[in-house]
């Protein structure tokens, strides 16, 4: 079970405020490609990714999908769901297997009764997420279809063995579906990158082998 110290929507609670939360916690294990959470579901829990990875996604009537986010180890979703009564707003999918920490509304209401603090707490620290989403937002609304996937491969890529990678696996149309654009346009522009001796890509797995320029 995933230690609630360690994720930033409880940071700065209390050790006793943290250990209510913390016993409340139970833990869940689905396999690859389950969906965990519907767009328009009603909202009753709070997942943090024990481990394992999930797409986070809206679809339209003609199941075309919009990839707004990927989360892995210690990252969470449906947060909003301890403070409100609305629906869920997006879908969950795993992308591997994956373990969960799971706290629900009901039990979470009950806690807060008693501590008002940890409810003051989340809404400082949902301020602070809903400023870096706001920032996602101006990023798809003003940079081109280059800058955003800039943005995409910066953002995902990490250090590791002394290379800079990213560790998930994406296809051309992952990526289109995570910037709006057409699987068309990203296979240029990465087809470009590679040949500019900028990124290196071997099944589905991409390295970042210079700084990526600033435009197109």
């Amino acid at each position: 079970m995933t230690d609630l110290s360690h994720i930033s929507i409880f940071k700065g609670l209390p050790d006793a405020e943290l250990a209510a939360l913390q016993e409340l916690c139970i833990t869940r294990t689905y396999p690859k490609n389950t969906v965990i959470i519907n767009e328009g579901d009603q909202a009753n829990a709070m997942f943090i990714c024990t481990s394992g990875k999930v797409k986070v996604y809206v679809s339209d009537e003609n199941g075309r999908e919009f990839i707004l986010n990927s989360m892995g180890e210690g990252e969470y979703f449906g947060e909003l769901s301890l403070l409100d009564d609305e629906t869920r707003s997006a879908s969950v999918m795993t992308t591997d297997k994956s373990t969960f920490t799971i706290l629900y509304k009901d039990d979470f209401t009950k806690v807060i009764v008693n501590n008002p603090k940890i409810a003051l707490t989340l809404l400082r620290n949902l301020t602070r997420r809903i400023r870096q989403l706001t920032d996602n937002v101006k990023t798809l609304a003003l940079q081109d279809v280059y800058g955003r996937i800039r943005k995409i491969l910066m953002d995902l890529s990490e250090e590791k063995d002394g290379e800079t990678v990213i560790e998930e696996k994406l296809t051309q149309q992952d990526i289109a579906n995570r910037i709006g654009s057409s699987r068309e346009m990203v296979a240029r522009i990465l087809k470009d990158l590679a040949t500019g001796g900028y990124i290196e890509i071997e099944k589905k797995q991409f390295r970042i082998l210079k700084k990526l320029p600033e435009s197109y």
